[in-house]
This record gives structure tokens, sequence and C-alpha cells, in this order.
């Protein structure tokens, strides 16, 4: 059966369905001013990662917060103290993807770190008064909304006597146009 079979109609489904993607991998430099000048550094590390995400024109923003702790050596190498700073920050993840003929006002959107921020270098500055570190984070955005779906409906029902139906896809690629980043996460 194809298609374009004259007894076959559409039908259009409002349905919820993710009608948004977005991924943005990103790298941010902070400076750490410690109370002493270090002599060198330690140890780096991030802790307490905290976020939420909200609708931003054409993207989500993740909005959040995590404490760097820095722990170094000072008085030429002979005392040691761990320096504490709260960063907050806010990250727009542009959407590669969106249904245009979602209903806007269903909207829900979500993020998730697929790279906790991660603290890949940490250096002493020029001046020798605080530490420059380089941190690491990757976040991977969702919008849900109420969105319409066609499907074909046979009026006659559906009669179950081993037929295949063909849709009329097939094989000259028809999938290739799938973004398959999209779908990685659902597999």
């Amino acid at each position: 059966m194809a298609i374009a079979d004259k007894r076959l109609q559409r039908r259009e489904i409002i349905t919820k369905a993710v009608c948004g993607k977005g991924r943005k991998f990103s790298t941010i430099t902070h400076t750490v001013t410690p109370p002493h000048h270090p002599t060198s550094i330690l140890g780096a590390w991030i802790i307490n990662h905290q976020y939420e995400a909200v609708k931003s024109g054409d993207g989500i923003e993740v909005i959040g917060s995590y404490d760097i702790n820095i722990w170094y050596s000072y008085n030429k190498n002979s005392q040691t103290d761990v320096a504490k700073e709260t960063i907050s920050y806010v990250e727009l993840v542009p959407l590669s993807y969106v249904d245009p003929k979602h209903r806007s006002s269903t909207e829900e959107v979500s993020a998730e770190a697929t790279q906790e921020p991660n603290c890949v270098e940490a250096t002493i500055s020029s001046n020798g008064s605080s530490v420059i570190i380089r941190v690491e984070r990757e976040f991977a955005v969702e919008m849900v909304a109420e969105t319409k779906v066609c499907v074909v409906v046979d009026p006659n029902g559906f009669d179950d006597d081993g037929k295949e139906v063909d849709f009329g896809l097939g094989d000259d690629g028809d999938f290739e146009d799938l973004d398959s980043d999209l779908l990685e996460d659902d597999l």
C-alpha cells in the first residue's frame, strides 16, 4: 500500500515533543586573588556546581555558580593555604534545531552539564599576586513544547493480513537529513 492511496487521509495530532535542542562547549578564564602572594600552585578544583535553565530569545540560558578552591604555597614554599571563590555565570546556548510550529506558550526548557566545570590549567599571574584558572564546561539543552504531528489515517481501519505498508521512503537516504547529534542522547 503506497502513501498515495486514495483511501488514506491525514490528521494532525497535537502532542508534547522535543521542539529544540542545542549544545555548547566553552572555555572560560577566571582570576582568583588569594590573601598571600602564591609561590606555587599545589592544586585547583571546582566544587558545588549548581545551575538552572531559562528560555532566552533564540536560545536557552544556563544560569549557575560554582566554587573554585586553590591550594597554594606562599612565603617561598614554607606555608600553604586554600583560596576559595564563588563564581556566578550565565551561558547562552543557541538552539541548533527549533520546530517552527511549536506553541511558544507551552515551552519547557532544561539543561544538562555534559561536562561539569573542570579546571584544566592554573597559573600564577605575571605580577605574582593572583592565580589564573582556565575552566572547561559543556551543556546540552532541550526545549519541550506542544506541536502538531501529521499522521496518515486509513478510514477503513487496519487489516492485519500480513501486508507490508510502504510509506514511500525508499532507499535513497531519506534518513540522511537527520542530525545524529540530536539522536545521540536518546540511545
